[in-house]
């Protein structure tokens, strides 16, 4: 059965439905050099995360974003050296393989933050390998050609990395993080409005407080961003119809922990992974609809790392 068209592709209501990102989240990479892919199912989420096919090298501060078919994993560092024009793809249905490397970002990074729409995604911001400098840049996947290497489109109003990134159809708000002119720690959210996404991005309401290494997930109306470098736990919402106000400070999560990953459907968010060198096995869950209460702990993951992507 067809249903409504969201962020997150067609909604339907069939027994048969697929495997997609509407059933499951994938939590792929980490440190220390993982190249381990777990996948949550979210109806029984109370089960320890299920290994799946890994992805084609193993990388810490990867991020991802996809739509309801497959998921691309981009840029991260290994223990080796840097390898931060990798993508990968990983089609759901066949999940148990190992990840399909596609064209390659524009330039090497990591520490990055992505999000996307069903055709497309865009990877903004980083930390740039070998240089070792932050980058503004934002690059474009087209999910029907992604053979070839992104396309660099408009930029982030500053340099800065460890930043998170939720959206919807239209458009991708990339919040907090680390960075600017002097560096520092930054609280606010920026948007790039995917049809023109040749300007620079626009600056909007920040989040509540300044912090990086967050995590990030949303819906078709909200987006929520949760944790942060250090022992914040903090979640804040982002009204995207009145994206200019401060973010609206929702109920913690279960820790603090930073350097954790985000994925999930349209009613529920699953922050999972971090501390920083702690042992990131943790998932809580964020009901939207209840959003003022601490998020719920769920099954945890099988394998604890830290600096992991997730869609």
């Amino acid at each position: 059965m067809i249903g409504r068209i969201t962020r997150f592709g067609v909604i339907g209501s069939s027994a048969s439905d697929p495997v997609t990102s509407l059933l499951y989240a994938w939590f792929g990479g980490g440190y220390f050099a993982m190249s381990t892919v777990e996948r949550i199912k979210f109806s029984s989420d109370t089960a320890t995360a299920t290994a799946r096919g890994p992805l084609s090298s193993s990388r810490g501060s990867t991020i991802a974003t996809g739509n309801t078919t497959d998921a691309w994993f981009g840029g991260g560092t290994p223990s080796a050296g840097p390898s931060g024009v990798i993508v990968d793809r990983i089609i759901f249905l066949s999940d148990s393989a190992t990840a399909v490397a596609k064209g390659p970002l524009s330039e090497s990074r990591d520490g990055a933050a992505a999000t996307g729409n069903t055709t497309d995604g865009w990877f903004a911001g980083g930390r740039l390998a070998p240089q070792n400098h932050l980058t503004c840049r934002v690059d474009r996947i087209i999910f029907a050609s992604d053979t070839a290497t992104a396309v660099a489109r408009g930029s982030m109003s500053t340099h800065k990395y460890l930043e998170a990134a939720t959206g919807n159809t239209t458009d991708g708000w990339y919040g907090a993080g680390f960075g600017g002119v002097p560096h520092s720690t930054r609280s606010f959210v920026e948007r790039v409005i995917f049809s023109s996404d040749m300007s620079t991005a626009v600056t909007k309401g920040p989040l509540s407080e300044a912090r990086y290494a967050l995590a990030a997930h949303g819906n078709t109306t909200d987006g929520w961003y949760g944790g942060g470098h250090g022992t914040i736990s903090t979640v804040d919402r982002i009204i995207f119809a009145s994206d200019t106000a401060t973010a609206v400070v929702k109920g913690p999560l279960i820790s603090g922990r930073g350097y954790l990953a985000a994925g999930g459907n349209t009613t529920d968010a699953w922050f999972g992974g971090g501390p920083f060198g702690g042992p990131g096995v943790t998932v809580d869950r964020v009901i939207f609809s209840s959003d003022t209460a601490t998020a719920v702990a769920k099954g945890p993951l099988s394998v604890g790392r830290y600096g992991l992507a997730a869609n």
